[in-house]
């Protein structure tokens, strides 16, 4: 079962101003979402399983041929996900659902949707090329009215551009480790005698973590041992990306990751209302005698004795501040579908949340190998096939309740 509590219609511990609840500290509770609808939405569920024509979409090659009009820089580095978006679709097969496309994420995209009457998207796709490019297919399927399991355009850029998710995180007060961005444009060379470094990193010795503000899988991700050493690497991280440049003060602390998304979800197909948005895979990554940061699947496979799972009993302090933290962020920053957030503990003992990842690994467990996300999918009581159902059905949910002016073709799709 969930550790975090099930419940159809929670009751509000206190009465707040004008019969808003409140906590104990004063402060709005957040009411579950949309509650006391779960037969009618496994109705609803059922029928759009039946009916709708669904697309799951992976990133599309830009040296393919009728791909791109040109091709440009890639300043994230690229990957198609094709056989990650392969699983979700058997998934989605395996649940009931009568018509499942792959696609490429590129130019044909729109006349493809089209063509296959497509009534609903999965976003597996990191972008074809050019700069925020996590968030072009949902600004594409936005544009011409398609609905979609995904970040919304903002969103996604917000969380997958480093330095914008961190400033995000100062202004919600969560924290995070001391940072500060370079540009061959807008900043000077010799930056570590500039005022922000100094601001910044005042008299901060080293070591730095320089990585791309926009990036996957650990490239181009470097430790810095000494301040004297930083200009040269991150002119190095500039020269391969021709963006902005990430330096943030390394934390010595244990690394940590942990998975969070909405409220509905499934166990054995069956949906269960949450209070709260849910919080699994809680789990210290395990580094290795020569890593001082954790990587990732693409450089070295992710196998089990890489990954402790925390549990409420086992770990209980670092399992409930994790899902604290990870709460904080998917509500205060009214997020709508899954994300991962990596996290770092400082000298001082104390959390801070490093990055978030917007479209984490899906890929399905096989033998000793698994995604992050799906390592602590049984201690919350779920398999692969469930996690797949309770995204795509707290997205549709979402969709009809709060943004009924997108889903007018799906809703023809109904009885």
């Amino acid at each position: 079962m969930p550790s975090q509590a099930a419940e159809t219609n929670a009751p509000a511990s206190q009465a707040g101003v004008e019969g808003v609840p409140v906590g104990p500290d004063c402060r709005p509770l957040r009411q579950a979402r949309r509650t006391g609808r779960l037969e009618q939405l496994e109705s609803q569920v059922s029928q759009l399983l039946e009916r709708m024509n669904i697309a799951v979409i992976y990133g599309g090659d830009k040296s393919v041929e009728g791909a791109v009009i040109n091709q440009t820089q890639n300043p994230r580095s690229w990957k198609s996900y094709q056989a990650v978006a392969q699983d979700i679709a058997d998934a989605l097969i395996r649940l009931g659902a009568k018509s499942v496309s792959l696609m490429p994420d590129d130019m044909t995209l729109g006349d493809r949707l089209r063509q296959d009457n497509i009534h609903f998207a999965w976003l597996n796709t990191g972008g074809v090329q050019g700069y925020d490019s996590m968030s072009h297919c949902a600004a594409m399927l936005e544009m011409i009215g398609i609905p979609y399991v995904g970040h919304h355009p903002l969103t996604a850029g917000i969380l997958d551009n480093k330095h914008t998710f961190k400033r995000q995180l100062n202004a919600l007060r969560i924290p995070t480790a001391d940072f500060m961005t370079w540009h061959e444009l807008r900043d000077e060379h010799d930056f570590v005698n500039g005022r922000q470094f100094k601001e910044v990193f005042a008299d901060y010795p080293g070591p730095y973590v320089v990585k791309p503000v926009c990036g996957r899988a650990s490239l181009h991700v470097n430790i810095v041992d000494t301040t004297a050493e930083l200009m040269d690497c991150v002119a190095e991280v500039y020269q391969a990306t021709e963006n902005h440049v990430l330096i943030e003060k390394f934390l010595p602390g244990k690394e940590y990751t942990v998975a969070v998304c909405g409220s509905i979800i499934a166990q054995g197909k069956n949906l269960i209302q949450l209070k709260e948005p849910l919080v699994f895979s809680p789990i210290e990554r395990v580094l290795l005698p020569d890593e001082k940061i954790f990587t990732s699947m693409d450089l070295r496979p992710i196998t089990k004795d890489r990954l402790r799972l925390l549990g409420s009993d086992s770990d209980p302090d670092v399992y409930e501040k994790l899902v604290e933290i990870a709460q904080e962020v998917f509500t205060q920053m009214d997020l709508e579908t899954l994300i991962r957030l990596d996290l770092r503990m400082d000298v001082d003992g104390r959390f801070n949340v490093l990055e978030a990842n917007p479209k984490p690994d899906l890929k399905r467990p096989t033998g000793d190998k698994t995604s992050i996300v799906c390592a602590g999918l049984q201690a919350v009581g779920m398999d692969y096939d469930d996690l797949i159902f309770s995204l795509l059905v707290d997205q549709i949910d979402f969709l009809f309740c709060q943004r009924r002016g997108t889903v007018t073709t799906l809703s023809a799709l109904l009885d």
